[in-house]
């Protein structure tokens, strides 16, 4: 097999603790076992040939839970719903900058989301949550998971202690809480929520019920493990769209999960029984893209500073929604600067007008393209009321920071002076 097991002699040279970005080239793979090539094959296999039945059913009884590993043992290849050695090192290589136990890797973001939502939740129980969510996890949320008997309860993002204490007794109300999900920096407003508040939040939770902790799972895409890392903060569990940031080149659709072992089991059992794994060639995609995060993020977080002090100036515009251009001494700077390393490259921005004169700007804009993701290497922007966040009703929209002057974002790679030009003229045009 080519995946090497990695061992803690990997991650360091002559006492030195290598970096994750040093270790995204090579870590957990060995060259040796796959014919010399630098780079992992791609393994477009269904299934894996046991040099025995012995061996298939020693694998077998590890992959269904039926004995416990042996110290030195591994899960076995059997087949690729299961495990797959692209998927393997991937996953290897995904625990190292948020300093997790394991990772999974799924189809999407959303595939990531609902698998770890299911993985816990239960009916008569709540998911209590931030809120604005990205579109899809709300409509999750809303519309899907009430059929399975499972009620949910938000606050919103940016909302007190006081106010998110208040929101998690209406929540207890309701029932005994499975989960709470949050996303910081918010979609689309850029709203910072406290990691570790929620976490306390947890733990009160669980005093209350008087059972297990339920999972802080923290929606961490906007940042990235680059510049968040939310299991030191005192969450329990790391979600990725990995379409975005991690993938970074607008060509793969990817989610993963990160955290502790044990619960990693339950997310990673439900995994191969939903079948919601990612393929062999997404798998390297995103091996590939691995190798650049860093590179890439830090390009973006640059030219996104430029281009945010660049639209705070401009008469064109009412209000810009950037981390770097937090108040001092406000609670949101205060949370800033306690989990954030860098403000990341997404802006959300209102111009001076409404629905009309946002859509003239992204109507006008010639470099960068009116699309609905994020992360990848181009820029683009769009209109969350109408678009991302469009299922979510007006009024609604209105409470969580959603305007309809409100342009979402995402800085790519360009040059930064092109950016503000491009924005320059689109904002002339309006």
């Amino acid at each position: 097999m080519p995946r090497n097991k990695p061992r803690n002699d990997d991650r360091h040279i002559a006492g030195r603790r290598l970096h994750p970005a040093s270790l995204m080239m090579t870590y957990g793979y060995k060259p040796e076992l796959s014919e010399g090539a630098l780079k992992s094959p791609i393994f477009q296999t269904s299934t894996f040939v046991f040099r025995t039945a012995e061996e298939g059913k020693a694998f077998f009884e590890v992959a269904y839970g039926l004995r416990e590993k042996e110290p030195s043992e591994e899960m076995g290849l059997i087949y690729s719903r299961l495990n797959n050695p692209d998927l393997e090192i991937l996953q290897d290589r995904l625990t190292l900058w948020d300093e997790a136990d394991a990772a999974s890797v799924f189809e999407s973001g959303m595939a990531a989301i609902t698998t770890t939502l299911f993985a816990f939740a239960r009916p008569d129980t709540v998911v209590f949550h931030s809120g604005p969510l990205y579109g899809g996890t709300d409509h999750l949320l809303n519309a899907v998971l009430p059929q399975f008997g499972i009620k949910h309860h938000g606050f919103v993002a940016g909302a007190s202690r006081a106010e998110m204490e208040q929101a998690l007794d209406e929540a207890l109300a309701m029932g005994p809480i499975s989960a709470i999900f949050i996303e910081t920096p918010a979609n689309p407003t850029n709203a910072l929520v406290d990691i570790q508040a929620c976490s306390e939040l947890a733990d009160r939770a669980a005093a209350v019920q008087g059972g297990e902790r339920p999972p802080l799972i923290v929606d961490n895409t906007f940042l990235g493990p680059v510049f968040q890392r939310p299991l030191q903060h005192g969450a329990d569990l790391v979600i990725y769209s990995a379409t975005k940031f991690l993938g970074g080149h607008s060509d793969v659709i990817a989610g993963a999960c990160l955290g502790s072992q044990e619960l990693m089991d339950q997310v990673t059992a439900l995994r191969t029984f939903f079948g919601t794994m990612c393929s062999p060639w997404t798998g390297w995609l995103l091996m590939r893209s691995l190798e650049t995060l860093e590179l890439r993020m830090t390009k973006q977080k640059d030219n996104a500073k430029h281009v945010a002090d660049y639209l705070a100036a401009h008469p064109g515009v009412r209000k810009v929604h950037y981390l770097a251009h937090l108040e001092h001494g406000s609670e949101q700077h205060r949370i800033y600067e306690d989990q954030c390393l860098a403000p990341g490259s997404l802006i959300a921005f209102d111009v001076k007008g409404g629905e009309a004169e946002a859509f003239a700007l992204l109507n006008a804009l010639r470099l960068i393209k009116l699309a609905v993701s994020l992360g990848g290497t181009e820029s683009l922007a769009e209109h969350p009321a109408t678009m991302t966040h469009a299922d979510i009703p007006v009024e609604r929209q209105a409470d969580l920071g959603i305007t309809p002057s409100m342009i979402r974002l995402s800085v790519g790679v360009e040059d930064p002076g092109d950016l503000v030009a491009d924005l320059g003229q689109a904002l002339a045009s309006i």
